[in-house]
């Protein structure tokens, strides 16, 4: 290509590069929204026409829209690792800002995080997050899922698979921000947990220098085992650490009894204003949160061996779409002939 690709038509590639056949400008401009890149359909079709003439993408009809050629795929492999540096942390700030729960309301939408897995391991799946759930590893205790051809926060579920999606920790940012509270998401780690409290974490990955969900990153090198937590309330789960601002500590502590009244949990400890939280130091003025990791039920997943496609931080999904746990055999029963 003549010209170096800049980060919006590097977007318009990656769109491209999820679909199977062609794609539209104002379905690629619906997608990008979901990246956190704002841009009319127009200036994607400007941008199409650029990427046509370099070989990239091409044009299969005015309805259908364009497809991405090998040459496309090429290209987007070879954008420079640095430019993704900070994605995670971006994405973050976009959709918690972009979120719109209201827990006293039980509407509006949430973060979320998806799989997908091959329908015959649907049932054994839901076996293994049980006792996550149970445990109070996860996120709450909801749970959303998809057939085939539906689209679950952000993600179409290929045929011969279905979806499922938790609760992301992020969830959290976005709450406090609906209360003036900004949030600072710091690191992504590994926590160890004995008799099932927290002991200190023995990994952490800075979100701002990241270009995957570091939760992510350790569940495909299987160095968690949130299924031996859940069982005997030893083991190595994920978590995250953030801060926030000690002035609004009174708040921040507030606004967590409130969410935990209503049945929300996932903040397992509020540090002490200005002092290291479980070995972490804070910056001046602020206070350290631990929050448990919204893809811990996966994790089990994975460590049970059971193959599946994850989508963290994938888009907002409305609150509607999550069944209790306890209540989401029968439910997606009710939808699906491959729950036992």
């Amino acid at each position: 290509m003549h010209e170096k690709l800049d980060r919006t038509d590097a977007a318009i590639l990656k769109v491209l590069s999820e679909h199977d056949g062609p794609v539209g400008a104002a379905r690629i401009a619906r997608d990008l929204l979901r990246l956190g890149v704002e841009i009319s359909p127009r200036t994607i079709r400007f941008r199409l026409g650029r990427l046509d003439n370099a070989g990239l993408t091409t044009c299969v009809s005015r309805r259908a829209g364009r497809r991405l050629l090998t040459a496309g795929r090429e290209e987007l492999s070879r954008i420079h690792v640095m430019e993704k540096v900070g994605f995670v942390a971006a994405r973050v700030d976009v959709l918690a800002y972009r979120m719109t729960f209201q827990p006293q309301d039980e509407e509006g939408s949430i973060i979320a995080n998806v799989a997908t897995l091959r329908k015959r391991e649907l049932t054994r799946a839901l076996q293994i997050m049980q006792p996550v759930f149970g445990a109070g590893l996860s996120m709450g205790d909801r749970l959303a899922f998809a057939e085939q051809g539906d689209v679950l926060a952000g993600v179409r579920i290929p045929p011969g698979r279905v979806g499922l999606a938790t609760v992301c920790s992020v969830m959290v940012n976005g709450m406090l921000l609906k209360r003036g509270i900004p949030v600072v998401s710091r690191f992504g780690g590994l926590l160890e947990m004995r008799d099932g409290g927290p002991v200190g974490f023995v990994q952490l990955i800075d979100y701002a220098g990241t270009t995957m969900d570091p939760l992510e990153v350790y569940i495909r090198a299987g160095m968690t085992s949130v299924g031996d937590c859940a069982a005997g309330g030893d083991g190595i789960i994920g978590a995250s650490f953030r801060e926030v601002p000690t002035v609004a500590l009174d708040a921040v502590t507030q606004a967590v009894k409130e969410w935990r009244a209503l049945g929300h949990s996932g903040i397992l400890v509020i540090g002490q204003p200005n002092q290291p939280l479980l070995d972490i130091p804070v910056a001046e003025g602020r206070t350290g949160m631990i929050v448990i990791g919204g893809m811990n039920p996966f994790a089990a997943m994975f460590e049970a061996g059971i193959p599946f496609e994850l989508e963290s931080l994938s888009g907002l999904e409305e609150w509607s779409r999550f069944q209790p746990f306890r209540e989401f055999r029968t439910m997606a029963r009710r939808r699906s002939p491959y729950i036992e």
